[in-house]
């Protein structure tokens, strides 16, 4: 008897102390995925808070089995985390879109590929790694983000519309207000009846060269109504 509680003790023991790892584990994977999905949802970008939240925990879930599953079954102890890369790629490649000719979400697809990572460095044991890692990300997002607006390296995708009576004299006037700030049209789209007609077009550029198309659109007398319809800013 004695020998029979002393191996329950010990085993209950181990057990506790597995139990707990692996909690920790994935809280913390949640707790550093679902930051960093904050911070995309905060942006209003697709994949936001549940998401990264979701891939980050799912990808510590799959690394804590891979380990669990070869030590008590025997085999490859990164078989099963290993196919977490190709899964992660697939989701990643449903976030890129093509957006009125434009192809918008690779800043997304990438971090939702380095949040599996932190989420398989959670489920590996390597706390301070996923820490940091997820410091870097935020750093990256947030700052770096900033600064591409401040210095005007991320251009943005703006539709206009123009209209007036004549399809051709509006589309002979915008070519010659894009070509002021060497750009040109993507997606003509012409719309309307004889004396009243619709132009849309969208135009790729710089925040400062969208403002500037902006203002010499609505000074040319050559069209009745000027209007910006929405814009896509690239990742």
């Amino acid at each position: 008897m004695p020998d029979f509680h002393n191996a329950m003790g010990l085993l209950q023991s181990e057990m506790g102390t597995v139990i707990s790892s692996t909690i920790f584990r994935l809280v913390l994977a949640t707790f550093l995925g679902g930051i960093i999905g904050l911070e995309r949802q905060l942006r209003h970008k697709p994949a936001g808070l549940r998401t990264n939240l979701f891939i980050c925990f799912g990808a510590a879930m799959y690394t804590i089995l891979s380990s669990e599953l070869a030590g008590k079954f025997g085999g490859d102890h990164t078989r099963v985390a290993a196919q977490i890369i190709p899964g992660i790629g697939f989701i990643g490649a449903g976030s890129i879109l093509h957006a009125r000719g434009s192809v918008v979400g690779l800043t997304t697809a990438a971090t939702l590929f380095v949040v599996a990572s932190v989420g398989m460095a959670a489920g590996g044991g390597l706390y301070i790694t996923a820490v940091f890692a997820t410091g870097t990300i935020l750093i990256a997002l947030a700052l770096l983000g900033k600064l591409e607006r401040k210095l005007s390296l991320k251009s943005m995708l703006v539709t206009y519309e123009v209209t007036g009576t004549n399809a051709e004299v509006l589309l002979i006037e915008a070519n010659r207000v894009l070509d002021e700030v060497h750009s040109s049209m993507q997606n003509v789209r012409v719309a309307g009846s004889t004396g009243h007609v619709r132009v849309l077009f969208c135009v790729d550029g710089a925040h400062e060269d969208q403002d500037q198309i902006n203002i010499l659109l609505h000074q040319s007398t050559t069209f009745s109504s000027v209007s910006s319809l929405g814009a896509i800013e690239h990742e």
